[in-house]
């Protein structure tokens, strides 16, 4: 027979404890000690003070994002986080709406379309990465940030950097803001967010109108693609539906491949053997071409696709998953009533022993055969979501990281200049607040492709 909810165990944690990654061994412990379900208070934001549950483990995920996603609602479980700064996207939407929109967006996202962005991607990776060697020093996490926002504005957008792109960067970030889990000065970084959104939705109205009013179908920005999209009925979006999708996706498209880019390379810096590994691949594939890369030979780039996964595991960008719960529903023994508060912890159950063999350990070869720890256990490994509801942008992020990183590694040379790891918050989403601080030097070619011989 169920039990009623409140007999679930409590997790006590401090806010600092829960908004940082010591929450993420925390929380796995507590779950191979009391089970799948735990108890907490939410610390920040509107739902500040209310009980939640945290749902944690394979058999969580597939019940959250497969069997039962019908029961827990995506526009009551992230809308309370990030309010309605951010509008109406995929993030935040439940079916059938979200439904029929995806059908919309799907094809700017699958492998065909690739081929017309990498053109973008490289040219923002070499114009930002191009004064790092005269500066001699940057901020790892604060240059991915940008360049990774500059790469979501010239696909979404065909946006080409300057001046208007700069703005938009500090409107968004500004918007940002308002998810800083710290809950310190939040209603003055809501007046800041709902002031910048009213001046980002202008520029970007003004956009998706100049796409919708363009005399030929533009397929090289994304933008240009679902302004002309229409369902089975003949029906488009409106201007409104996609401000919402494009503030959405702007969010979800560079802030936590932002936070992957910076954490695989600042890995690969600190990593001599695992470096070597990678640059033994990136020479083999590529040669000594200083041609674009293609979307074919990201493909073939497995060593770097381990490295990548396991970044993914042990620094999981996103933290937890929000949800609510739309009717009463079963999971572990426990009734979850309706209008209960879930957050799906990902980065808590990449760091189950019974699933990672030493999950405290970075070990990109857990990935490969016959290991294949990925595989062994189904919903185990879910960085990204699962089923129905796997992140849209999955394929074009992984292409993304894999480009910049062969671009940073062939051309320049990076050196921690702290010997203590990045330090990581976050509820939700992570972010790195000290930022990575990093030394630049040029690389050496004649070095790295002697060494694939």
């Amino acid at each position: 027979m169920s039990k009623p909810l409140s007999e679930a165990p409590m997790v006590s944690l401090d806010t600092q404890t829960l908004i940082t990654y010591q929450a993420r061994e925390l929380l796995a412990k507590q779950a191979q000690e009391c089970g799948p379900v735990l108890r907490w208070t939410v610390p920040v934001g509107q739902l500040a003070g209310r009980e939640a549950v945290f749902l944690i483990g394979p058999e969580a995920n597939r019940f959250v994002l497969h069997t039962h996603r019908e029961y827990l609602s995506h526009d009551n479980g992230w809308t309370p986080y990030i309010g309605n700064v951010m509008g109406k996207g995929l993030l935040n939407m439940d079916p059938p709406e979200h439904t029929q929109h995806r059908k919309l967006w799907n094809p700017a996202f699958t492998n065909a379309y690739m081929e017309n962005y990498l053109p973008l991607i490289q040219q923002v990776l070499a114009r930002y990465t191009t004064p790092w060697l005269e500066r001699g020093e940057i901020d790892l996490y604060d240059e991915t940030r940008t360049i990774t926002f500059n790469i979501a504005t010239s696909t979404l957008a065909n946006l080409a950097g300057g001046a208007q792109t700069d703005h938009v960067q500090e409107l968004f970030f500004t918007i940002l803001g308002v998810a800083n889990p710290d809950p310190r000065g939040y209603e003055e970084r809501l007046v800041k967010a709902m002031q910048a959104r009213a001046e980002l939705n202008d520029i970007l109205l003004n956009l998706i109108s100049e796409r919708r009013n363009s005399p030929t179908k533009e397929t090289q920005s994304i933008l240009g693609m679902i302004v002309h999209a229409r369902d089975e009925e003949g029906h488009s979006l409106s201007d409104e539906q996609i401000l919402g999708h494009l503030n959405i996706l702007l969010l979800a498209g560079h802030e936590t491949t932002a936070v992957l880019s910076a954490l695989v390379i600042y890995l690969l810096a600190t990593l001599p053997e695992q470096r070597q590994r990678v640059m033994d691949e990136l020479n083999a594939l590529l040669g000594d071409s200083t041609g674009p890369i293609s979307v074919a030979a990201t493909r073939q780039m497995k060593v770097l696709d381990n490295f990548i996964k396991e970044a993914a595991r042990l620094h999981t960008p996103i933290f937890t998953v929000p949800r609510q719960v739309m009717r009463e529903v079963e999971f572990a023994g426990y009734t979850l009533p309706k209008g209960t508060i879930v957050h799906l912890a990902l980065a808590a159950s990449h760091f189950l022993p019974n699933v990672f063999d030493k999950p405290e350990v970075f070990d990109p070869d857990r990935f490969t055969a016959p290991r294949e720890e990925d595989k062994r256990t189904p919903y185990g490994f879910a960085p990204f979501g699962a089923g129905s509801r796997l992140c849209i942008g999955i394929n074009f992020a992984t292409i993304e990281i894999k480009l910049f990183v062969a671009h940073v590694l062939r051309s320049y040379n990076l050196e921690a200049l702290s010997d203590q790891p990045p330090a990581q918050i976050g509820l939700i989403g992570t972010s790195i607040p000290m930022g990575i601080p990093m030394r630049v030097t040029a690389s050496h070619p004649s070095t790295q492709i002697a060494s694939a011989v």
